[in-house]
């Protein structure tokens, strides 16, 4: 069941932002009001912004710095965030920028989003330099758990290549992600391909995510 409540983190470049906009999408299609909070200010530039038409076609309110893709683009979290926790209506997602720093943002809101009903997930990607091993992916757990005041309570599995994704690269990812999932006790919540790709899989895997690329650029779906 989806949570009101539902947190994208993990180490940038993960591909949180593209994640972030499909599941906004998949939500909407089950509920009538659906939002997407974008609280990264990390990376500015790199957005959900960008991807506003599209969200206003499937009729997500995008909350965003009003800022946003303008040469007065600042770091800052706009105060619309808060509807989140006052509409009781809404199913909210957040896309927090990479990282530690990205996450310290989260901890204003660290309390109302606890007493929610919220998942936060842990984007990770096996083909990041960073986070290639399962054992480099526990740091990041750690750092972004103590910065956000928030516990992580499952795993996204986004590894991929961006276009030189194969299916073998998915299958390796998701041994990957098991491991991490072995390592820190999360379970995996969703393994994302491609939708190209996952309509010519013959096995489908527990928790299969298909996802649009409405981003693209190398590295991140």
């Amino acid at each position: 069941m989806e949570k009101k409540i539902t947190v994208f983190a993990g180490h940038y470049g993960s591909g949180k932002t593209n994640l972030s906009l499909n599941y906004a999408v998949y939500l909407r299609q089950k509920h009538e009001n659906v939002m997407i909070c974008d609280v990264d200010i990390v990376n500015p530039y790199f957005r959900t912004k960008d991807s506003e038409e599209m969200l206003k076609q499937h009729g997500i309110r995008l909350i965003s710095n009003q800022f946003a893709n303008s040469n007065l683009d600042i770091p800052s979290v706009p105060p619309e965030t808060a509807s989140a926790f006052n509409d009781l209506s809404a199913y909210s997602v957040f896309d927090v920028g990479g990282d530690d720093s990205g996450a310290i943002v989260l901890g204003q809101y660290a309390a109302r989003i606890a007493q929610s009903d919220y998942e936060m997930l842990l984007v990770v990607n096996k083909y990041r330099f960073m986070t290639a091993s399962p054992e480099s992916v526990l740091s990041y757990i750690r750092e972004i758990e103590a910065a956000s005041s928030l516990r992580f309570t499952g795993i996204a599995n986004n590894s991929n290549l961006g276009d030189q994704t194969t299916l073998e690269h998915f299958w390796r990812g998701i041994d990957y992600a098991n491991e991490i999932s072995r390592l820190c006790g999360l379970p995996i919540r969703m393994h994302c391909l491609r939708a190209d790709l996952a309509k010519t899989l013959e096995i489908i895997p527990e928790h299969l995510f298909p996802v649009e690329i409405y981003r693209k650029e190398k590295w991140k779906i």
